[in-house]
């Protein structure tokens, strides 16, 4: 049955979960906020209800829950719409459950942005970015090349400034963000520019803050939150004990609600859960003694339903936890999530970037992540350096990181584009977060907006990532192979920090793709790595190039001869040059 405030001809039907209540009346504009006007009517289930016929579509409403602890005013939890985190609900037209179809891309084509509305769609000196200031940078999103989107959280949150993973309302459109109405016109300019869209969602805990579901109906055993929440010490996690109950059927039904919201209601093509580790362990790592195994059927139950609705629907898990079982499929146990986060490649190569000596560069670690995968599925891992989480609490961007008193340093741009060349070419879902493009530095901040100046001051280095989001997307029909399943790192250098390996897909002219890359501050000259094939193999990119930084070298853009001398374990090798912190990617 249709949960929350849902418009019809006669009115409006009005339903609420409150099973420890003792009377429970709907308040709004409709009724000028009268106490007892309208009082629902309580089912066996626990659920309230009733119609009231002056109520309409742009009102606003509460509920006015009486129970043995008193009375309270609470905002609707399926409200799509309120006034802000404290505020009331708003009735709302109903939604289309059809929206405009749109196929995203495959896996193994797909290019992610990750951006936060606040910081990204900022227009104005005043508050936050907005979903308008954001629709306003999708054609440069687009000219960049990325096709898909990733949206940290909407949801409500307590006032205007926040990164969204401390959500008061999950199924409202933060407010001062825009409206759900902002968000489909969103949902649909993406759509039209070829763009998926992917948004961030929040589970493992609510709140803290301006939680209007703690003790909802009054009720509480103890000092947790009532009857959304576990009531024991499954409740604590590290944002206070706020891990709702995933073993109550109304709480697991609440959750996948607002997981099949997004999906049904606005269109969007993939979910992106935070932290499930902690919706399937108290601790969100270690041993049985924390598995909490209805927090694991909750994730495979959101995910047998998204993938209902829609099969083409992305599901991509922060578990963080190297688990393979977290993509595994549904019939072998496993979550069912199409990919997850590789917390693996995201550390060490972090390291390897950052390290001060280029002694302590460990190319065995570059060689182990580029190999690893989750399952059979090379694409079943999303592939960054920057994320929200990666360039703050306690750390900054990878150019910040390596020169902390000048980020726009020689030595900041080329560790941190080398990091970027392996990030699209390694096996799995390349990711970049917002800014990173164009040398952003310091650390992400809720107040603290995407410095578009540097767009322009690093033009060079937003031509760099153009190229290597064009390659990998094979989009000159030259470099197939990184859009394929294989990959054999045949050369490593631990002395002289050289690494080189070998993408493919059917392989061949066309398919075959190798990338070397020089981890030290030495050149490499007359450098003879193995080749998969005999003949001339094309410099399709190299990091090198002065285009991407007047400080740049050109180092390494003769084309590479493959002779037919083994080497490597390959049939033939050909010599190349590689500048100081620098890869070279090669095709036929």
């Amino acid at each position: 049955m249709p949960k929350g405030a849902v418009p019809h001809e006669g009115g409006v039907a009005f339903r609420v979960w409150a099973p420890h209540a003792k009377e429970v009346f709907v308040v709004g504009t409709f009724n000028a906020w009268d106490k007892a006007a309208d009082p629902l009517t309580k089912q066996s289930d626990g659920w309230w209800s009733g119609d009231v016929t002056d109520a309409k579509v742009g009102d606003e409403y509460r509920y006015r829950i009486v129970s043995d602890r008193g009375e309270a005013l609470k905002i609707d939890p399926y409200a799509r719409k309120v006034t802000n985190s404290v505020g009331n609900g708003v009735i709302l037209k109903a939604a289309s459950t059809n929206p405009a179809p749109f196929t995203p891309s495959a896996l193994n084509r797909m290019v992610i942005y990750e951006l936060h509305v606040g910081t990204f769609g900022k227009r104005s000196n005043d508050g936050p970015g907005d979903l308008e200031g954001a629709i306003e940078r999708l054609h440069y999103l687009r000219d960049l090349g990325v096709n898909a989107i990733e949206v940290m959280p909407l949801s409500e949150f307590p006032g205007g400034y926040s990164w969204g993973y401390n959500p008061a309302q999950i199924f409202a459109v933060e407010s001062d963000y825009g409206t759900p109405a902002s968000f489909r016109d969103f949902m649909t300019r993406a759509h039209e520019l070829g763009m998926a869209v992917i948004v961030d969602v929040v589970y493992n805990h609510l709140g803290p803050d301006d939680l209007n579901l703690w003790r909802f109906d009054g009720w509480s055993e103890n000092d947790k939150g009532g009857i959304y929440f576990y009531n024991d010490e499954r409740a604590e996690t590290p944002w206070g004990h706020t891990r709702p109950d995933y073993g109550r059927g109304e709480v697991r039904a609440f959750i996948r609600d607002n997981a099949l919201m997004w999906i049904a209601e606005y269109g969007v093509d993939g979910l992106r859960l935070d932290a499930t580790n902690h919706i399937r362990n108290r601790y969100g790592h270690g041993g049985p003694e924390g598995q909490l195994a209805e927090g694991w059927s909750l994730l495979q139950w959101i995910n047998e339903e998204v993938h209902k609705v829609r099969p083409g629907a992305l599901t991509i898990a922060e578990d963080m936890q190297d688990d393979a079982s977290i993509v595994a499929d549904l019939q072998d146990d496993g979550a069912g999530f199409n990919t997850q986060w590789d917390g693996r490649f995201v550390y060490e190569v972090r390291q390897a970037l950052m390290a001060t000596d280029d002694g302590e560069r460990n190319l065995e670690a570059i060689r182990d992540v580029l190999l690893h995968r989750f399952g059979a599925d090379a694409f079943a891992r999303v592939v960054f350096t920057e994320s929200h989480d990666e360039v703050a609490n306690g750390k900054a961007r990878v150019p910040q990181e390596v020169t902390p008193d000048d980020a726009g340093s020689w030595l900041a741009k080329k560790r941190s584009t080398l990091g970027a060349a392996l990030v699209f070419t390694a096996p799995g879902v390349p990711m970049i977060f917002q800014g990173q493009e164009f040398l952003e530095d310091s650390w992400f901040r809720d107040d603290n907006p995407v410095d578009w100046s540097k767009k322009d001051r690093f033009a060079g280095i937003l031509r760099l990532y153009r190229d290597l989001i064009r390659l990998r997307l094979n989009r000159d029909g030259n470099t197939g192979g990184l859009c394929g399943q294989s990959v054999d790192v045949y050369h490593l250098n631990a002395d002289q920090k050289v690494i080189a390996y070998h993408r493919w897909d059917q392989a061949g002219p066309g398919d075959s793709v190798v990338t070397a890359a020089n981890f030290s501050a030495e050149p490499r000259q007359d450098y003879r790595i193995g080749l998969p094939a005999e003949g001339k193999w094309l410099v399709r990119f190299n990091s090198d190039r002065k285009v991407y930084d007047s400080e740049f070298g050109d180092v390494g853009e003769t084309p590479v001869t493959g002779e037919a001398q083994e080497y490597d374990g390959q049939p033939a090798s050909g010599v190349v040059e590689l500048a100081p912190y620098s890869a070279i990617i090669l095709s036929q």
